[in-house]
């Protein structure tokens, strides 16, 4: 029977170490859970930050590409209604050219119509002295 106890209290103390053991590394094991999970939390809001990082450059991105439209929708009209100018341009400057034209049409007729007019007053002052 004692050999029986002795082998029983032996193997109680390996028991006992066992149970230390699993107490000792249960701790340790909740120890590690608690790091595991505050390293994924930080890691879960490094990826948010990153996420908002992407969002802010996209919207960054999104915002020059619509700039750039606008830029080159702005160069189109730019374009033509400076092309639209230029043929008003031309239309105007040929109805100054005829209007010029007529002007001095008209400025020889009133020249000529002044010199017939003198012509005819010379005329008139010729007869009325020669009726004196």
């Amino acid at each position: 029977m004692n050999k029986y106890g002795g082998e029983l209290s032996e193997r109680e103390r390996e028991l006992l170490l066992i149970r230390r053991a699993s107490g000792a590394k249960a701790s340790q094991l909740a120890h590690m859970e608690k790091m595991l999970q505050e390293t994924k939390g930080m890691l879960d809001k490094k990826n948010e930050m990153g996420m908002d990082k992407k969002a802010c450059g996209d919207t960054m991105v999104s915002e020059l590409e619509e700039k750039v439209q606008r830029s080159k929708r702005d160069r189109r009209n730019s374009l033509h209604r400076t092309q639209l100018l230029e043929s008003q341009m031309k239309t105007v400057r040929g109805e100054l050219v005829d209007t010029l034209d007529h002007l001095q049409a008209l400025r020889d007729k009133l020249r000529r119509s002044q010199e017939k007019a003198e012509e005819r007053k010379a005329a008139m002052e010729r007869l009325t002295a020669e009726l004196r």
